[in-house]
């Protein structure tokens, strides 16, 4: 359900049916001043792919036929995800895409998901605009380490939002904790001196209210 929430709507989506050739497309293209549209088939339900400016120009640029249908230099027609699908299948999908299609439950399109779309989600999630401290806090990686981190930060302050990364240099993991809104430098700076006792370290501290 998450897809759907966060897709745009079939009627808010620029698209071409498969039935316009290529110069027409590249004038709504122009028109609309997209880089790339999705193309539809006639009934404007089923997704056939994508087509990109770039390709037409480079099309035309060679001399070619520009009354072949647009189908002919259409890409990307297996890159799609359904409004049931898992959220974390669209960031193998969307990375060199500047959208990914989105199908419904029947395989009829429903939309496109756009890499703003996901943008916003991930600030909203890290409570940017609400939180007060980000603590990038660094761990060995062993078992119970989130936990353990997470209890420390809670002695003097709520967690708003987590994620953990991994970086692939090294063993060391990294946990990113937003503090909620009423959190002070006080607050940071017990944090730190608890959790290096406990052997883990706060590598960076940023005041979300110092860049408003």
């Amino acid at each position: 359900m998450l897809i759907r929430e966060l897709s745009l709507a079939k009627t808010r989506v620029r698209t071409v049916p498969e039935t316009v050739t290529l110069e027409e497309a590249l004038e709504l293209l122009e028109e609309y001043g997209y880089r790339c549209v999705p193309i539809l088939d006639e009934t404007g339900t089923i997704y056939r792919g994508n087509i990109y400016r770039m390709h037409i120009y480079k099309h035309k640029s060679e001399g070619k036929d520009m009354s072949l249908p647009v189908t002919h230099l259409l890409k990307n027609a297996t890159k799609y995800v359904h409004t049931y699908s898992s959220f974390f299948s669209i960031f193998f999908m969307i990375k060199d895409l500047p959208y990914i299609t989105v199908l419904d439950d029947n395989n009829h399109f429903y939309g496109i998901l756009t890499h703003s779309a996901l943008i916003n989600l991930l600030q909203q999630s890290w409570k940017l605009d609400t939180g007060s401290y980000v603590l990038t806090i660094a761990a060995a990686g062993e078992r119970g380490d989130l936990a353990n981190i997470a209890k420390a930060v809670n002695r003097y302050s709520d967690i708003m939002s987590c994620i953990t990364l991994d970086v692939e240099e090294g063993p060391i993991k990294r946990a990113i904790m937003t503090l909620e809104p009423d959190a002070t430098k006080e607050d940071v700076d017990k944090i730190s001196n608890l959790l290096d006792r406990r052997g883990y370290g706060v590598i960076q501290v940023e005041d979300l209210r110092a860049n408003h």
